[in-house]
């Protein structure tokens, strides 16, 4: 637990919003600071550390961080409504803690500017959000994470407590991406059934494990956020349907899960360390809370200790790195034919 400990406080003493030490991707590319859902994992992970932990100094970085972007009025720099983008919603979740610790207008403003775009975000077919304006009528496990909660909070803080449609899109990935005989679910669906990755009914190819684990999360975290107790039993047993399908798929040698879930051993896969630590808190989540059979929290603890047995150990310069993380995935748009969901994508 000190090498966690040592290793979290090494990501927040060498980041600020410029330089996130957490997003490789941003610090190589030299990309400006923006507002996106890998803060948003961070900030809400450092705030539910303070509150294990009582260590002010996590909830004061992320108060500094998260008011580098909010103004006076609420708004938000480097966000764009327009762009109807379900990942730019995720960071709006730790404003309900904000909010909570500091009674600050500024993250109420910022929560409701951020609901505006939920108000007009074009949805599917079937009632789903558009993961974003570039994806037309798909939806992905991705957004159901980047999404729900964050509207589950709202309403539970100002929308009275009206959760029908949240459980209206929830239940409609079950219904439509969820596949019986393998026990998981699709990455994504095109609901035209016209985009060059789908098959004949709107699915994807393949079974990526962080896109489950987006969705397990989700649930596990709809769980605890929704104050109604017959939706959130609906919810749990979706959660438990979910766990028990994946849970068929770890690997028995690292007690870890693949990047693609059912190919385990296939050439190019590998045990995937985000997938798997999303599973883990799922599994964990749901059974302190009391949703899910009590097993999952021996199960979910040594996936777990799997991650950190492969790939948490220290680099040539001795700071402890976690490896094994798939950097990024993702279907299409139409220009991009590389990103089709195929094994072999997943896997390079």
């Amino acid at each position: 637990m000190q090498s966690i400990q040592n290793y979290v406080d090494r990501l927040i003493e060498e980041s600020t919003p410029e330089r996130p030490l957490w997003n490789i991707e941003a610090i190589n590319k030299g990309k400006k600071p923006s507002w996106n859902y890998i803060d948003g994992c961070m900030m809400s992970a450092l705030y539910q550390l303070y509150i294990i932990s009582g260590k002010r100094k996590y909830l004061e970085f992320v108060k500094k961080y998260v008011d580098f972007f909010i103004d006076e009025n609420g708004n938000i720099k480097y966000y764009d409504k327009d762009a109807y983008n379900l990942d730019n919603i995720n960071e709006g979740r730790v404003l309900f803690d904000l909010y909570g610790a500091f009674s600050d207008e500024r993250y109420k403003k910022a929560i409701f500017n951020l609901h505006a775009q939920l108000k007009e975000q074009p949805r599917t077919s079937t009632g789903n959000f558009w993961h974003k304006k570039i994806y037309p009528d798909q939806i992905w496990l991705d957004g159901v994470y980047m999404a729900q909660p964050f509207y589950c909070r709202y309403q539970t803080a100002f929308g009275g407590g009206d959760y029908s449609d949240i459980l209206s899109q929830v239940e409609n990935v079950h219904k439509l991406m969820f596949d019986k005989k393998k026990g998981l679910y699709y990455h994504g669906m095109d609901c035209s059934k016209k985009v060059f990755w789908c098959d004949k009914k709107g699915l994807s190819k393949s079974f990526w494990l962080r896109s489950i684990g987006w969705y397990l999360v989700a649930l596990a975290d709809l769980c605890e956020y929704c104050y109604d107790k017959k939706t959130q039993k609906r919810f749990a047993n979706i959660l438990s349907v979910a766990l028990s399908g994946v849970k068929q798929y770890i690997d028995k040698d690292t007690r870890m899960l693949y990047q693609v879930v059912d190919k385990v051993g296939v050439q190019g896969n590998y045990p995937e360390t985000s997938g798997s630590l999303m599973v883990a808190y799922a599994m964990l989540k749901g059974a302190r809370l009391g949703v899910v059979d009590g097993e999952y929290q021996k199960l979910g603890k040594s996936i777990f200790d799997g991650v950190i047995n492969k790939y948490f150990r220290a680099d040539d310069s001795g700071n402890i790195e976690l490896g094994g993380i798939c950097l990024v995935a993702g279907l299409g748009p139409s220009d991009n034919p590389r990103r089709g969901g195929t094994y072999d994508y997943y896997v390079s």
